[in-house]
């Protein structure tokens, strides 16, 4: 996928946000590669701090309804925060993950486990039971060492830090991502 996307899914993900704010008319594109499959995150932050995070982590639905449902739903339906007003969106930044197909890692044990991640590459997918959590490869750049980033992901899935068993499922991807220039975030219109 070519550099050139990025801005074209940053200005969708945006417009769809206004479109659902009230402040923009419907979100259009008529790019042929909007109509393959993709799976997005999209991830808003206000003055570094995070605000909303949703995404996909299958290709299951046109990029272009991926990007703009995930947009969306980070601004609206993210249950960490209170859905996003029109008078935030001037202050939020922009960022569009796009994201590889998920490949199940093989491996004995936890210690096994942790030395095949590849901190700032890859993006892991937790899976135990009824559990469930990910998190983006941007998250290395907060939980640089495995090991901690491993307990955090366990915590984001429901599970205790320390918790471990033969049943833990572990997949990767990695993504190519995109994000607004603060200053520039006009300047994608």
């Amino acid at each position: 996928m070519s550099a050139d996307r990025g801005p074209v899914l940053l200005r969708l993900a945006r417009r769809a946000i206004e479109c659902a704010l009230g402040l923009e008319a419907a979100v259009t594109d008529e790019a042929a590669w909007l109509a393959e499959p993709g799976a997005t995150f999209v991830t808003l932050r206000q003055d570094g701090a995070l605000r909303g995070c949703i995404g996909s982590l299958e290709a299951r639905r046109p990029l272009l309804q991926d990007v703009t449902s995930n947009a969306v739903a980070s601004a609206l339906r993210d249950p960490r925060f209170p859905p996003l007003t029109a008078e935030e969106l001037p202050r939020t930044d922009v960022e569009v993950s796009l994201l590889s197909p998920v490949e199940p890692l093989s491996f004995s044990d936890e210690e096994d486990a942790l030395r095949q991640l590849r901190p700032g590459v890859d993006g892991v997918v937790l899976v135990y039971r009824g559990h469930r959590g990910t998190f983006l490869p941007q998250v290395w750049s907060d939980l640089p060492d495995p090991r901690t980033f491993l307990r955090h992901l366990k915590r984001k899935a429901g599970l205790p830090e320390d918790f471990w068993s033969p049943e833990i499922r572990l997949a990767r991807y990695t993504v190519q991502k995109w994000k607004e220039a603060t200053p520039a975030r006009e300047h994608i219109r």
